[in-house]
């Protein structure tokens, strides 16, 4: 059915300091949020993540863990309503696996495509596994396409970036990709596991090593390159998830 208010133009006449003017209608913006969601092929399992139903802690269990998981959803909903007005066009999740980082970049994309933008999600794995099958001569559009909409997107959500062993041809394309929408102020959404000593990822005791020993995991840097990590961190504002245990399956 057509709509009441523009019949089906998209556009509706409205009354400005004594002026007529055309603008969207709101209907039209439904129609556009809802084909860009679609297009931004987020995987099943996160179709419906939001900020509404990220759940917190209860603060009578563990305040302190509240009081932080709250803090991180402020921090993300304020990207996400503030853009394109941020000082930094990125977000970059960092922290233990199970801490909420998905739901929560899913989440800010959910809302900057009702703001109007368009985004593609991305696992970081599956992102390089299309771009080496690129390279093949019978490899199909989509796998060739990979690469260029990395780049050219308007937003990219990157979800578990370095879980990939480092070569070289890796190193490479995630270099090239990171510098590219840095250079041209092109939003990054990316959530990693992996720690950084800017994002107090320092080495940690293990039980049963010898006094004074210390483990080492590998870093951010080690994984991506350290152009790579360079860039990532100029072009993202960085929020560190809370360490509250594997808050995944704490909630389910």
């Amino acid at each position: 059915m057509a709509c009441e208010i523009c019949g089906g133009t998209g556009w509706k006449i409205v009354e400005k300091a004594g002026f007529s003017a055309a603008e969207r209608c709101q209907c039209a913006k439904v129609s556009f949020a809802a084909q860009a969601w679609a297009s931004a092929r987020i995987p099943p399992n996160y179709q419906n993540d939001s900020l509404d139903n990220f759940i917190l802690p209860k603060p009578e269990g563990n305040p302190i863990h509240y009081n932080a998981m709250a803090g991180t959803l402020v921090a993300v909903r304020n990207y996400a309503k503030l853009f394109p007005a941020v000082e930094k066009p990125g977000l970059l999740l960092a922290g233990d696996p199970g801490t909420g980082k998905t739901h929560l970049a899913v989440a800010a994309l959910r809302i900057l495509i009702e703001n109007g933008h368009e985004g593609r999600f991305y696992d970081y794995q599956h992102l390089l596994d299309k771009i080496r099958a690129s390279y093949d001569a019978a490899s199909g559009d989509s796998d060739k396409e990979a690469y260029q909409e990395a780049l050219e997107c308007e937003i990219l959500l990157l979800d578990d970036l370095g879980a990939h062993r480092v070569t070289e041809w890796v190193e490479d394309i995630v270099t090239s990709i990171i510098t590219y929408r840095c250079n041209h102020n092109k939003a990054l959404i990316a959530t990693t596991n992996l720690p950084d000593p800017d994002m107090g990822g320092a080495p940690i005791p293990r039980a049963g090593l010898t006094p004074g020993q210390m483990e080492y995991r590998t870093t951010l840097a080690e994984r991506i390159g350290s152009r790579a990590r360079s860039r990532l961190f100029e072009m993202c504002r960085i929020v560190k998830m809370p360490k509250v245990g594997d808050y995944r399956i704490a909630q389910r």
